[in-house]
């Protein structure tokens, strides 16, 4: 069995709330084992032998929409795939731990185009950096993300597919609850 986690794009935001244990039934239904949920922002720890993660991503998603009413975009990432991520350092080390900055991380389901790329670099200014890496968009915010003309909803539009965002820190303690088996 192999250890994944599915991020669910907008849950518990803007007036679509949804029980933590409703979400655990749902991925039950789909036979999904040792299921968990971390903090109620769309966070979802499961067992499963499947190793086609699209298809994972699209049967959560089917059952998640019957069971909701609405769509909700999934990125699952294995346990090893989450804890590269955690570990990869897409900027500088001392700009990383510089006060007053937060390295968020979106998660997309392929990897970006070309075209994609340039629009996300084209919002980047001293306050907000970007880098991309696989299927993984970080964002160095320097300042509060509260000051920042950028927002998630932005970026996806820049990037041109749906996307969800997690703070790095969320990412580790994930990975540190959880860790590869």
């Amino acid at each position: 069995m192999t250890r994944y986690i599915a991020f669910l794009r907008a849950i518990n935001v803007g007036g679509r709330t949804v029980k933590m244990d409703r979400l655990r039934e749902v991925f039950e239904q789909l036979g999904l084992s040792n299921v968990e949920t971390f903090i109620a922002s769309g966070n979802v720890i499961f067992e499963s032998p499947a190793g086609d993660t699209p298809a994972l991503e699209r049967q959560i998603e089917t059952l998640l929409q019957e069971s909701l009413g609405y769509r909700v975009d999934t990125f699952v990432r294995s346990a090893a795939e989450l804890a590269a991520i955690a570990a990869y350092e897409p900027f500088p080390a001392s700009t990383l731990d510089a006060d007053d900055t937060t390295l968020y991380v979106s998660f997309l389901s392929d990897p970006p185009p070309q075209t994609a790329r340039d629009n996300i670099f084209a919002l980047q200014i001293p306050t907000d950096e970007f880098h991309i890496h696989e299927r993984e968009l970080y964002w160095l915010r320097h300042g509060k993300i509260s000051d920042s003309t950028i927002s998630g909803a932005l970026l996806e539009k820049a990037v041109g597919m749906p996307a969800t965002m997690r703070n790095a820190n969320t990412i580790k303690r994930i990975i540190a609850k959880y860790p590869v088996p």
